[in-house]
C-alpha cells in the first residue's frame, strides 16, 4: 500500500489545520501534518514541510497564494487544493469535522 503524505495548512495552525490533522491521523494509508502560513503559527510552514507533502490542502485561497509565492522553488509537482473553509471554527468543532470529512472524501477515498 502506498502511503500518501498530506499537509493541511491554515493561518496560525491553531484550529482548522490541526483539526484536519487530528481526524485523518488514524488512517494507515495517510501520513498527515499541519502548519500555518503566519509567522506566529504553532507550526510555521517551511520548505521542508512543502517538500515532504504529496499534496497540500489549504483552508483559504490566500494560503495557497502565500505558499506559491514563498515556496515556489520547493513545490515541484505538488498539488495545492483549496478546501474553502473560513476561519470561524474552533479546534475539533463538530461542524468543522463534518465539513473536512465531506470535502476530503474525494481526495482520500474509502
Amino acid at each position: 500500500m502506498t502511503v500518501r503524505r498530506f499537509l493541511f495548512v491554515c493561518g496560525k495552525n491553531r484550529w482548522r489545520s490541526p483539526t484536519a490533522e487530528q481526524i485523518f491521523s488514524g488512517r494507515t494509508d495517510l501520513e498527515v501534518l499541519s502548519a500555518g502560513v503566519a509567522a506566529e503559527s504553532e507550526t510555521p510552514i517551511d520548505a521542508e514541510l512543502v517538500q515532504w507533502a504529496d499534496c497540500i490542502f489549504v483552508m483559504e485561497n490566500r494560503h495557497r497564494q502565500v505558499i506559491r509565492s514563498r515556496f515556489a522553488d520547493y513545490l515541484g509537482q505538488t498539488r495545492i487544493v483549496c478546501l474553502g473553509i473560513p476561519d470561524r471554527y474552533r479546534f475539533m468543532d463538530g461542524e468543522l469535522v463534518n465539513i473536512l470529512e465531506r470535502r476530503m472524501a474525494r481526495h482520500i477515498g474509502g
